[in-house]
């Protein structure tokens, strides 16, 4: 997981706005790659391949190892043609007029190209560069704040990646004096992404945050599809140079398991029976279900802890959604249920219904049973604001009837939802709740250094790609259901 160089870029006008290279890692590319090495050009002439690859210059003209059918590129990831060879895997990106681009290490033979899934360079490479773009993001209106910011960058990188090897990928949290640098101080038990001591009253900040994915269908033959995505975010701010805290994950009485366990590098060990859950399996009485317990010594900064994922029995809202013609007008019905198992204090709650292929709304008659519902700028979505609360029933409405105008250029297209296939979408935050009833138990916190902590801990549950499909018309699914 090594980086054999590193370039801030820039497109208009082009210019090398900041690189750095590592001949260390460069010596190991060449030992790995053998006879398929190929060198690192000069900036000025990665720059000119770079823009070319990207279709930055000349995007009008054909330029056969660029646009040939062969090389459709689905990533971030480039071959990049210089007069060494292909330079391979570039990782590049543009982000606000700027290009951020890196080369990992590869160790192993170029030819053939190994799958991008073996190169584990290019997730700490894309993670570095995510770290600069957060960095140098918030003062691109500022001219000189980024030129100074750009500066510090060789600085930061001391700290953040030694020797090419990307250790601390928050580069916003590194000090960029030189001489702070020098006096860190060398405990030979401190771990590389401590980069800095606390000072302080000791504090532990956990973060449940728990994303539900969805697609209903409400037909017979569609089996209606969620997921939730777990994340434990971590904020330890306690003395020491190496901290040991152990927390602990419980789930209640005959909640679903963990399952997909993904820890952080800072956990010093874990109990194999928590990773062997899988989602692509089907549950049984043996599936580990707690308490997931995990030591680890904190980074200094934010992190995530672990990540899972768990199958829950119902989904928190039950949606049908049908949208059928009838003559020059679309009447649309919405209706959605709260599960009684969900709490009832939302931060927000909206469904959004977007007409894709067809004109401005031009005619709207509606009547929702609770909430509001509004138009978009655009007049191509209908949003409909339910608020932080479901009345006591727990389901509401939506009725209406549409018609639209001329279509035109700037209205909303789609190749998906063409006919009437047709989704309403859910956006909802419901804070101090989980879905899965994954907690942490504040008693269970133990950290093994001087002072009592203070300790904070809180859950929320967020939609992700919560969809609802028109019942009327087809739709995309993940599978069916074989029927007799």
């Amino acid at each position: 997981m090594a980086l054999r160089a590193l370039w801030l870029l820039k497109h208009d006008p082009a210019a090398v706005l900041f690189s750095r290279r590592y001949p260390t890692v460069e010596i190991r590319a060449e030992t790995f790659n053998g006879s398929t090495h190929v060198p690192v050009p000069s900036d000025s002439t990665f720059l000119k391949a770079l823009l070319l690859e990207l279709r930055l210059v000349d995007d009008h003209i054909f330029v056969e190892h660029r646009d040939t059918c062969t090389r459709i590129n689905h990533s971030s990831v480039y071959s990049v043609r210089t007069e060494g060879g292909d330079l391979w895997p570039v990782l590049a990106f543009q982000k606000s007029g700027l290009i951020y681009a890196c080369l990992p290490l590869v160790e192993e033979t170029l030819e053939p190209r190994p799958p991008l899934l073996t190169v584990s360079g290019l997730s700490q490479g894309l993670a570095l560069l995510l770290g600069i773009v957060d960095y140098i993001s918030p003062s691109r209106k500022n001219e000189a704040e980024m030129t100074a910011k750009i500066g510090q960058l060789r600085n930061l990188l001391i700290q953040a990646c030694p020797l090419g090897t990307p250790l601390n990928t928050n580069i916003r949290s590194l000090n960029s004096s030189f001489d702070d640098i020098q006096e860190m101080p060398t405990d030979e038990n401190q771990p590389a992404w401590r980069s800095s001591t606390y000072k302080g009253k000791p504090q532990v900040n956990v973060c449940i945050t728990e994303k539900v994915k969805c697609m209903q269908y409400d037909k017979r033959d569609v089996v209606d599809m969620w997921q939730v995505y777990g994340a434990v975010n971590c904020k330890c701010d306690i003395e020491g140079s190496a901290p040991n805290v152990t927390l602990s994950l419980n789930l209640p009485t005959n909640g679903p398991p963990l399952q997909d366990i993904v820890v952080h590098h800072c956990v010093t060990s874990v109990d194999p029976a928590m990773l062997m859950s899988s989602s692509a399996e089907p549950l049984d009485d043996s599936v580990y279900n707690g308490p997931y317990k995990f030591p680890f010594i904190p980074p200094s900064d934010s992190f995530n802890l672990c990540y899972y994922t768990s199958q829950v029995p119902v989904p928190p809202i039950l949606g049908c959604y049908q949208l059928i013609e009838e003559g020059s007008q679309l009447k649309i019905t919405v209706n959605l249920k709260l599960h009684e198992s969900i709490k009832n204090s939302f931060e927000y709650c909206e469904a959004r219904i977007p007409f894709f292929n067809r004109g401005p709304i031009a005619q709207l008659e509606y009547k929702v049973s609770y909430g509001q519902l509004d138009l978009s700028r655009e007049k191509s979505l209908l949003v409909w604001i339910i608020g932080q609360k479901f009345p006591k029933s727990l389901e509401v409405s939506l009725t209406g009837t549409v018609s639209f105008g001329t279509a035109g250029k700037e209205h909303p297209t789609d190749y998906v939802c063409t006919g009437n296939t047709a989704y309403v979408k859910l956006y909802f935050r419901i804070p101090d709740f989980t879905l899965t009833g994954c907690y942490v138990d504040q008693h269970s916190i133990q950290i093994f250094a001087p002072g009592k902590p203070k300790i904070t801990a809180s859950g929320e549950l967020i939609s992700s790609d919560y969809y609802i499909w028109n019942s009327k018309a087809p739709a995309p699914m993940l599978y069916k259901t074989l029927l007799d």
